[in-house]
């Protein structure tokens, strides 16, 4: 049986809120409904709402950016250092040191950069990002969560089952909404399709 998501109030650890699926914009307005900073990017709201489990309250003045700049960069300059982002200077920057063109930054390099500014990390340098995009350095792991209804979507419509619906996309929400507000793996099965029949039926079948 799945159990229904509750709402954020009833929920007693992040262990248990970490067993449901949230939206950015969800995150976004618990954060703010609990006076802490709300901006920023899925993840980032996660290791707040994280922290305030924890009863660490990340508010909206605690998150300062270095303004410290260096000019010449080299492979000891700190990310916080130097104005790194993932702009169109430091892809040039990366694609000279990497001899890849074009330079693409990575998920797990932009999971590394949010670590290094919500830690105020001003060790982490250009040498450390590198060995973050060579797959050299553990330093931050990416959360496929996000990923997680493109991966069901996928999933369903590779099950045949999903040829008997006119709308697939459709019914694949509608199972995924179902899934999400559960305490279950946020993964398709074909046992969906029988449990949430009276859901989907009009679709087709």
């Amino acid at each position: 049986m799945i159990k229904s998501r509750p709402e954020f109030d009833k929920i007693a650890s992040f262990d248990e809120f970490n067993k449901y699926y949230w939206y950015r914009d969800e995150l976004s307005k618990i954060c703010k409904s609990l006076g802490l900073e709300y901006r920023g990017t899925k993840q980032e709201l996660n290791d707040i709402i994280e922290q305030y489990f924890k009863g660490n309250l990340i508010k909206k003045s605690s998150i300062k950016r270095n303004k410290k700049r260096v000019e010449v960069l080299t492979l000891n300059t700190p990310l916080l250092e130097c104005g790194f982002s993932f702009n169109a200077h430091f892809r040039e920057y990366f694609s000279t040191l990497t001899e890849v063109s074009p330079f693409k930054f990575t998920a797990v390099m932009a999971t590394a950069w949010r670590k290094v500014k919500s830690d105020n990390d001003l060790s982490f340098t250009i040498h450390d990002m590198l060995k973050v995009y060579y797959g050299n350095s553990d330093y931050a792991k990416y959360d496929h969560s996000i990923c997680q209804w493109n991966q069901f979507l996928k999933d369903f419509c590779a099950d045949e089952n999903s040829h008997n619906y006119s709308n697939k996309l459709k019914v694949a929400s509608i199972l995924w909404k179902e899934v999400r507000n559960s305490s279950n793996e946020k993964i398709y099965s074909k046992n969906l399709l029988t449990e949430y029949a009276d859901k989907i039926n009009e679709y087709g079948k």
